[in-house]
Formats: structure tokens, sequence, C-alpha cells
């Protein structure tokens, strides 16, 4: 059954039109979640809740108004529609086509939905993390694994005629280890993350991420100061995604390119990358954290082919973004509840392979700098420049992998990091993560082969710096 009925949202978007608005829509969530923390063996938080709502948007001309209610009976609803209304009263009165309702399947199959998983089950998993992490070295005094699961279902109605539904699960962990030895201390982080059911987490190995975590806390341990500098800078796969994410992908957001708050906007067609360089954005990838049936518009999922051969191809739109641009369709319309109004957002956005092995990209590299893994960092969003802190790096010397250095960043620009890729592997991998934006949060996937930038500054902690 649905969420609500054709005659209840047929009646809300027709209050909605009332006085005059040219668009409404209805956003209607149901979803529950629960998290788990285990904080050195002991289960500190186990929560469960339930949130359900409606966003109820009319827009006239370029302006939108926004309304949400906790209350999804049908007079709750009406009442807010009419409240919508008002805000955008004006001549004329629209009306709502025939509603044709679509239920769209799911982006993944889930086999073990967690609503139905025991709570000690979870736990017993979270244990399993804490076990594997300290097993690994007796220098591992702290382990904290936090656990969330959230199953949604939602429904997006407009006064056009769409009619879209979707169940949506997502299970996702992090593990962060403390590693001491002497007095110091470092830490290790591993993250995991898909659009699947909870049987996804225990094929991953719930091991594997806590001796992950663990590992990079050690070798961080181990590691020496890092030098300064600009050098050659191999980035591996995985979270290496994250420096394109944030340092060129929120500038391929419509609404960037829309204020003209984008070094990409104005220039479809024009040669933005290395010709080794195709990015994508694809929310159709089964099970991948940041996929889905349909965006939060109820537009159907579609790849978006951003950069192509080093040519830049498209943007990312909502439907505002693209009804404003010119744009035929919009299938990156995000939020993070019915609290919110949708934003041009990333789904799973890599680059995508190349033809070289990882290891001849590192063996062709003389002397220079391994990012194994990225965490945070800051962006400049309308000129691309960033600062990436690295939390696991080493120096590559004679095209080999030697010592781990500790306290690397990245420093350097978007559009002349893309321009300075001179070799891109065949390893694709991504890495889940939680993308911030306008107050917003929504998953997304971040992910790249390993890629090598020529010339890249290494910001680094040894004292007097230095060249690899």
């Amino acid at each position: 059954m649905g969420l609500l009925d054709r005659w209840t949202l047929e009646k809300v978007l027709e209050a909605a039109l009332s006085q005059g608005a040219e668009f409404a829509e209805v956003y209607v969530e149901d979803s529950a979640q629960s998290t788990l923390i285990l904080d050195d063996g002991r289960l500190e938080k186990a929560m469960t809740g339930r949130e359900a709502g409606v966003g109820i948007r009319v827009a006239r001309g370029d302006a939108e108004f926004f309304v949400t209610s906790d209350d999804v009976r049908p007079e709750a609803l009406l009442e807010a529609a009419s409240t919508a209304a008002r805000a955008a009263a004006g001549p004329g009165v629209s009306r709502c086509a025939r509603l044709d309702r679509n239920r769209l399947e799911p982006a993944a199959r889930v086999e073990q939905p967690p609503l139905d998983c025991p709570r000690d089950r979870k736990a017993e998993v979270l244990r399993r993390v804490d076990r594997a992490a300290r097993a690994s070295d007796p220098r591992v005094k702290q382990v904290l694994v936090v656990y969330r699961d959230t199953s949604s279902r939602l429904l997006v109605a407009n006064s056009e005629g769409l009619w879209s539904e979707e169940d949506r699960v997502y299970v996702r962990m992090a593990v962060h280890v403390v590693a001491a030895r002497n007095g110091e201390v470092q830490t290790g982080t591993a993250t995991w993350g898909k659009l699947q059911g909870f049987e996804s987490l225990e094929r991953a190995g719930p091991e594997t991420l806590g001796g992950e975590a663990a590992r990079q806390a050690l070798v961080n341990l181990e590691a020496a100061p890092a030098p300064s500098g600009p050098m050659p800078v191999v980035v591996a796969g995985g979270w290496g995604g994250v420096m394109f994410h944030e340092a060129c992908g929120h500038g391929l957001e419509a609404d960037a390119v829309l204020k003209k708050a984008s070094v990409y906007a104005g220039r479809l067609g024009q040669q933005v990358a290395s010709p080794l360089v195709t990015a994508i954005d694809d929310p159709t990838i089964p099970g991948e954290w940041g996929s889905y049936a349909m965006d939060d518009e109820g537009a159907p999922a579609r790849p978006t082919v951003l950069i192509e051969k080093g040519v830049l191809r498209g943007y990312m739109f909502n439907r505002r973004t693209a009804r404003l641009l010119g744009h035929p369709w919009a299938a990156n319309g995000r939020r993070q509840s019915y609290h919110y109004l949708p934003l041009p957002r990333m789904s799973n956005t890599f680059i995508a392979p190349g033809d070289s092995d990882p290891e001849e990209i590192v063996a062709d590299t003389r002397n220079g700098f391994f990012a194994r893994d990225l965490r945070g960092g800051q962006v400049n969003p309308a000129t691309g420049d960033f600062v990436f802190h690295v939390s696991e790096g080493y120096m590559i010397r004679n095209g080999r992998i030697a010592e781990p250095v500790r306290g690397a960043a990245l420093v350097g620009n978007g559009p002349e990091v893309l321009r300075r890729i001179d070799r891109v592997g065949k390893d694709l991998s991504f890495a889940s993560g939680l993308c911030g934006k306008d107050g917003q949060s929504v998953p997304a996937s971040c992910g790249q082969p390993t890629l090598r930038v020529s010339e890249l500054i290494v910001g680094g902690t040894e004292q007097g710096g230095g060249r690899a």
C-alpha cells in the first residue's frame, strides 16, 4: 500500500495551486533508523527512531515556497497546502494533471532488512570489529565502532502528473582506532556503507574494517614527519576520489553554475582536464551508497557524463536549475529529509578507470609522494583551491613505495590538478561518505582509480621542509 492515495494527493496538489502557483509538489517520507555505538568494548548507545512527514513546495516564476508538516492526515496536508498556496498567491489558477503512479524498483536488492534484524545480532557484529582491531597489535588502545541503518519509504507527486515511489535501505559503519607507544598517539579510520540490507555488512567482513582502521593507526605510529614542496603525487582509489568530489564536483552542480560561483560556468564543450580524465556521476550503480532509483523530485535516476576525455560535457541539475538554465532533464535533485528543499547534488561521482596498472604508475614515478587515504579538507568552490589532509601517506623513492610519513596535506587547485593528471589506473574503487551542503547531508560515494598528478604541492611537517 502506498504512503498516500491518488485522491488525497490530487486534492493536496489542487489546494497548493489554488492561489495562483504555477507548480506544486508533495514529498512524503517515512523513515526508521537504528544507531549502535560500541566504545572500548561497551555498548554505549543503542537507539531506534522513526520520523514521518511531508514537504509541500509551490513555485511561481523564479520564486519557490515551502511548507513542512509532521502530520500526514489528509486534513493536515490540505491545511499545509493552503498555507503554501497563499505564499505564492497571484492571478490565475493552475490545474493538477491526473497522477500516474510509478512505483520504482529499489536500486538494490535487500535480503535482510535491518528493521527485522535483532539488536543483539547487530551488537555482536560491532564486537567482532572491536576484537579484530585489538587482536592486530597490543599498541591498539582504543576502538570506537559506530553503526547506523536507515529504512525509508519515499513518495513524490507533482502537479505535472508525476507520482513516483521508492524504498531505500542504507547500512553504514565507521571504525576509529587509537594506537599509542611511549606517549605518542596516532589514529586510524575505516568506513563502509551500502544501499543494501544487513547481509551486505556481514559479507563485507566486519573484521576487515577493524583490522584496516588498526593498520592505519599503526602505520602512522611508525611514520616520520612528511616533507614539503612540489612533487609528483600518486593518489590511490577510494577515498582519493574525495579530492575530485570536493574540489571539482561541487563546481559542477548547477546551482553553483547558475550563481556564477563555479569555475566551470559557461565552459561546456571546453577542455577542462587532461584527455585521460572522464568523470561521471551515476546514481544507478546497484547497491552503491549514493545510488537511488529516483531522485528526491521523483525523476528516474540516470548517469551524467560530466567530463569526457578532458572536455566538459555536463552539469548536475535539480528541477529548478534545469528549468532556469534551459536543460531538458534533471535527475540530481536531493534533500536530506522532508524538512528541506531539493538541491542539485552528487550521488556516486567518480573518475572512470584508465588503462594503466597501479603498480606501473608507482614504478614510473622515480621520486614523489603516495597518498593512500585522504580525509577532510577545505575547498573554495568558486576557485577550486583546496587543502586536503592525508590520513595515510608514503614517500616514493626510485619507483617504489618507501617509508610512511604523517602530517601531510595536498595543496592545489582542482581544475589545475585535472589538467596535470598524466596516468590513470584500472583499479576503480569507491568510498562512502555524507556530503554536506547548505546545511543538508546526503549519502554520496566518491571514487577513482589510482592516478598520478605530475606536480602537486605537498605540505609537510618535517623541519626545514625539503623536496622528495
